[in-house]
């Protein structure tokens, strides 16, 4: 349980760290083009301000008035982008006047200057002047760059532009500290998750381990080991009651193993001793000669009892094999109980027992194998003639019920009291009170009631206000 548990946490905090680190990469790329295009507004928003100025100065003629008073005014603001972003900036009119800090530009930046291209610039000035405002990506040289343009305008007319251009590094930059944010509450919240994880897989596997250690318990023969059926979420509680019915099945299975041993144990070592004792009894000399027929002729019914009981012990295990097929054939039941009848007809007329017929379907054509249905209809017959007392009745009757043909015997003998009437199918069950008292192996009823089963049918000890009656049906034909 503890490597089970192992590979479950393994496979989860695999999941996890795969997830975190996709939303981490997510993350992170979402918060630089957050940050990049902060920046690109607030270039932008300074772009518009000094556009702004431009626009209010610019009253002069021919625009001069803008480059003559309000020059160093605007070097200012320039210069503060400059110093921000490393910017190239210009100021042009329709005029053709152009104020710019290329100089300083290209003091602290020789090389990105340049790489300005004239006709780059002279076409985005071209859009800017015709009244759109720009925001563009581009490669300048063999670095990108980011390009903000901005028109101002007079009585609705656009009378400049502003041209910023920076490097994308000055606008991309600075973004590793995001990058050890991100890192820092990943591996935060994938400590928390695999801790959670960690809590959770272990609730869910304590109830497993109690099944496990159940289950081992169960293979040892302790039946009895506790179990919480309330812990755990729902279907952890519906497999914890689907292993307590197993195991009180098992535990019950269990029982009537050992009793039937127990049974099988008894019943055998009963004729054994009695052969054993009366053999004895006769070779010591105990047993005077004179009546060695008489011990003989018991000896020869102890092994005809063993014969018997070996013999259904054979055919019930037969019966219980899960390759045990039925070879089912056509038939007429009535015929069937009509030879049966005439098989058993030494001990009917030894105990002057009447045999009534009541066929109420004629011919009663059934769908069976046959064979073993002959056993139900001799264990049945057997068994009432067993417990009929001298001129007794038996009764057998055959009739149908659409689909179905009911088959039912019947005798007078001595009833089942109540409290034994649900335990007539159990093997071995021979108890004194029972209608099979002493009589039999106490495994023909369980044979008949076996093979009703292979046939998807049942036998049935019917309610009746004398004697005892079996009922069974099969498939009519």
């Amino acid at each position: 349980m503890n490597s089970l548990f192992a590979r479950i946490m393994a496979v989860v905090l695999s999941v996890i760290l795969l997830l975190t680190i996709a939303l981490s990469v997510l993350s992170y790329l979402s918060l630089r083009d957050q940050r990049i295009n902060a920046r690109l507004d607030y270039l932008a928003s300074e772009a518009e301000e000094i556009a702004f100025l431009a626009a209010d100065q610019n009253g002069g003629a021919g625009g001069m008035y803008l480059f003559q008073s309000s020059r160093r005014y605007l070097n200012r603001m320039a210069q503060k982008v400059y110093e921000e972003f490393g910017a190239y900036i210009a100021v042009v009119d329709r005029w053709g006047n152009v104020m710019s800090n290329i100089q300083t530009a290209y003091s602290e930046d020789p090389d990105f200057v340049a790489s300005l291209s004239g006709e780059e610039i002279s076409e985005a000035l071209q859009q800017v002047l015709a009244g759109e405002t720009i925001r563009v990506r581009s490669m300048v040289g063999a670095d990108a760059a980011f390009t903000v343009g901005v028109p101002f305008m007079q009585a609705e007319i656009v009378t400049g532009a502003v041209f910023i251009q920076t490097k994308a590094q000055r606008i991309q930059g600075g973004t590793e500290d995001l990058l050890w944010q991100v890192v820092a509450v990943a591996v935060l919240a994938a400590a928390l998750g695999a801790v959670a994880v960690s809590v959770i897989v272990r609730s869910i596997m304590k109830p497993l381990t109690s099944l496990t250690e159940a289950a081992r318990a169960m293979a040892e023969g302790d039946f009895d080991r506790e179990l919480n059926e309330n812990r755990g979420d729902r279907e952890l509680r519906q497999l914890t009651r689907t292993f307590r019915d197993m195991r009180e099945k098992r535990k019950v299975m269990e029982e009537s193993q050992r009793e039937f041993v127990a049974n099988v144990s008894h019943e055998l070592r009963s004729p054994i001793t009695s052969i054993k004792g009366f053999a004895e009894g006769m070779a010591e000399g105990v047993i005077p000669p004179e009546e060695h027929p008489k011990y003989l002729r018991l000896v020869a019914e102890e092994s005809n009892r063993l014969s018997r009981l070996v013999g259904d012990l054979l055919q019930l295990s037969r019966l219980e094999r899960e390759d045990a097929a039925l070879e089912k054939t056509e038939f007429d039941m009535n015929e069937m109980l009509r030879k049966a009848v005439i098989r058993r007809m030494t001990d009917l007329e030894g105990k002057k027992i009447e045999v009534e017929c009541d066929f109420r379907a004629e011919p009663c054509q059934v769908k069976a194998d046959q064979e073993r249905i002959e056993q139900v209809v001799i264990n049945l017959l057997d068994n009432a003639i067993k417990f009929t007392e001298e001129g007794g009745k038996i009764l057998l009757r055959t009739e149908k019920h659409g689909t179905l043909a009911e088959i039912t015997v019947w005798d007078d003998g001595a009833e089942i009291p109540p409290e034994d009437r649900p335990r007539v199918f159990e093997r071995f069950f021979t108890a004194d009170r029972a209608h099979t008292s002493g009589k039999g192996t106490g495994l023909g009823l369980s044979i008949c009631q076996r093979i009703l089963e292979m046939h998807g049918r049942e036998i049935r000890l019917l309610d009746s206000p004398a004697g005892t009656a079996f009922a069974f049906t099969l498939d009519a034909v």
